[in-house]
């Protein structure tokens, strides 16, 4: 199912579980704690093109690193910790973004823009 987060966005080398898991996962825990991510944009453009389907295999293996220890429930801070919570969940996309970040086009972060616009209802 691709929902409108996702059309155009689609990693063209994983089973369509494994990205159904990582999507549903990330769109679980992003509308849970958008409101404390002072970099909600950037997360979401990286979200975008690490599932664009012209974004280069390391690239998407990058991205889909940060995205990972973002979802996962274990984190060197917890991110319950209020100001801390997400230092390291940052720490880990500024990384991985300044290693890729010719490949985040303005399309990505135009998307990432509008849905943050709209409003993350409906998304995932």
């Amino acid at each position: 199912m691709i929902s409108e987060h996702t059309a155009g966005f689609e990693s063209a080398d994983k089973p369509a579980e494994d990205r159904e898991s990582v999507r549903r996962r990330f769109w679980i825990k992003f509308k849970r704690v958008v409101a404390q991510l002072p970099f909600a944009e950037d997360l979401l453009a990286a979200y975008y093109c690490a599932f664009d389907r012209q974004t280069p295999r390391h690239v998407q293996a990058t991205l889909l690193g940060a995205i990972a220890y973002f979802i996962l429930p274990f984190d060197f801070i917890p991110d319950m910790l209020p100001v801390l919570g997400f230092t390291d969940d940052a720490a880990v996309l500024a990384t991985a973004i300044r290693l890729v970040a010719t490949h985040i086009t303005s399309d990505h972060r135009e998307a990432a823009r509008t849905a943050l616009q709209r409003g993350i209802d409906g998304a995932g």
